[in-house]
């Protein structure tokens, strides 16, 4: 089983249109103004899925301020699951800092999707370590046994689009102040793997899961050896592409030259998010 933890799909609209909401989302516009970046929709990624032998794929949308693009943009995600339900599974796109929030987490809920994410604190205006802000998030993903999925960012290293200031030590807040919450961090969360050697930090993170969106870009593949050489539990890493900014398959490829043992490559692949997933609907049951 492969199951591809983090990907992005847009309704058709977006796509057709895509200078319009340009003008519309400056954060859009900060990582979607280059013409090679790709705008995917649900047909594309299965086509992708199958070409690549990926049987399920986690879809997320896009961080959106305006509320009627988030709504737009999760009804859209829920009909994509509807339509491929063995194949999608759906986070929610919210604004935590919204009032209507919690609304939408709720109604997403209602429609069956498995999480929220994923969260963009500097495209919506809020930083990751601000617990009061994101209480009423954090509160109700846990009642709803919902997986929060967060975009993180390494404090070193290369500039590019979308590299926002979500530093280990802000993941590390978040998991402070919400620790029974299930999270998980993107990119590798931005390294915080590499403080596991730090009892108090291996400790903090007893609810994170590591997934590798886009890291291809950032990291040598020898970063899953070392993040299990730090600490981080074999069960805790999970393989993402970050698909369609980066293709599925060459995010395969990536994890494959990794060079780890064959039952921690095939766990990382599909059966550590699986485990996850299964493990959220035992509490809901």
């Amino acid at each position: 089983m492969i199951i591809d933890a983090h990907t992005h799909i847009f309704p058709p609209e977006i796509s057709t249109e895509k200078d319009k909401f340009l003008r519309k989302d400056s954060w859009f516009a900060e990582l979607y103004t280059n013409p090679k970046a790709r705008l995917a929709s649900a047909e594309d990624l299965i086509t992708s899925m199958d070409r690549n032998g990926i049987d399920t794929s986690v879809i997320c949308g896009f961080a959106w301020k305006d509320a009627g693009l988030i709504r737009l943009t999760n009804d859209y995600l829920a009909d994509a699951v509807q339509k491929y339900p063995s194949r999608c599974i759906a986070f929610a796109t919210v604004n935590p800092i919204a009032k209507d929030c919690t609304q939408e987490i709720e109604r997403c809920a209602e429609l069956g999707f498995r999480g929220i994410g994923e969260l963009m604190p500097a495209g919506q205006r809020y930083a990751l370590s601000d617990s009061a802000a994101l209480r009423p998030l954090a509160e109700t993903a846990r009642e709803r046994n919902l997986i929060i999925l967060t975009h993180t960012s390494e404090p070193v290293g290369h500039v590019y689009a979308g590299k926002e200031q979500v530093f280990p030590q802000e993941l590390a807040a978040f998991l402070a102040a919400f620790p029974e919450n299930k999270v998980i961090a993107a990119h590798w969360g931005g390294g915080l793997p590499f403080y596991h050697l730090m009892p108090e930090i291996r400790a903090l993170a007893k609810n994170c899961w590591y997934d590798c969106a886009a890291a291809a870009y950032l990291y040598d593949p020898a970063v899953f050896s070392a993040a299990l050489y730090s600490g981080v539990l074999p069960e805790h890493i999970v393989w993402g592409s970050d698909y369609a900014i980066i293709s599925q398959k060459k995010m395969l490829a990536y994890i494959r030259s990794a060079n780890i043992e064959t039952t921690v490559l095939e766990a990382a692949l599909g059966l550590n998010m699986q485990r996850l997933l299964d493990s959220m609907q035992e509490i809901s049951r």
